[in-house]
C-alpha cells in the first residue's frame, strides 16, 4: 500500500515538473507583465509565480481532467489582485504607468486572451466594471508617450553630408 502510494505521489511529482518546465516560462512572463518589472530582473514577479505554483502543486492531485495552466494562472491572478496595494508604485515601461488593477485586466484580458466574462468571475468583479477598466487601461496605454518607444524600430543614423549618402547608397546591402 505504501509502495503504491510512494509511485503515485513520484507520478504526480514528474507530471508537476513537466508542468512547469512547459509552462513556467509563460507565467513567469504573465507574472512580471503583472508586476511591471523588467524582464530579467523581476524578483517580485518570481515570488508571484513561485506561490502560485506551490497552491497548483498542493492541489495536483485534485486537479485531475482539469487544466493545471488555468488553475496556475487563475492563483497567480488573484495573489496579485490581494496584494496590488504592493504594486502600486510608479515603474518603468507601457505598463508600469497603469494601477493594479488596470495591468491585471489588461494581462488577463489580452497577452492571456481571457473573455471578459471569464475576467470578471475570476476576479469577482462586474463584466462592466472588467470592460471599463480595459478601456482605461487601453485609453492610458495608447496615450502613454513611452509607446513609441516600444512599438517603432530605432531609425537608422542619418549620413553626415551628402557624401556620405552617395557612399552608402552603392554599397551592396
Amino acid at each position: 500500500m505504501r509502495e503504491r502510494q510512494a509511485r503515485q505521489e513520484s507520478l504526480r511529482a514528474q507530471e508537476f515538473e513537466a508542468f512547469v518546465a512547459g509552462a513556467g516560462g509563460r507565467l513567469l512572463h504573465a507574472a512580471t507583465l503583472l508586476t511591471a518589472e523588467p524582464p530579467g530582473a523581476a524578483p517580485e514577479a518570481e515570488r508571484l509565480l513561485v506561490r502560485a505554483l506551490a497552491r497548483t502543486r498542493a492541489d495536483w492531485a485534485r486537479l485531475r481532467g482539469d487544466d493545471p495552466y488555468e488553475h496556475t494562472r487563475q492563483a497567480l491572478a488573484l495573489r496579485f489582485a490581494r496584494t496590488g496595494r504592493r504594486h502600486r508604485r510608479t515603474r518603468g515601461g507601457v505598463l508600469g504607468v497603469l494601477s493594479p488593477q488596470e495591468r491585471l485586466v489588461l494581462v488577463l484580458r489580452l497577452h492571456e486572451g481571457i473573455a471578459e466574462e471569464q475576467v470578471a468571475a475570476c476576479l469577482g468583479l462586474a463584466v462592466e466594471r472588467v470592460r471599463a477598466l480595459h478601456t482605461r487601461a487601453m485609453a492610458t496605454v495608447l496615450s502613454s508617450p513611452a509607446r513609441g518607444a516600444v512599438d517603432a524600430p530605432p531609425a537608422p543614423p542619418a549620413p553626415r553630408d551628402e557624401q556620405d549618402a552617395a557612399e552608402s547608397a552603392h554599397e551592396p546591402a
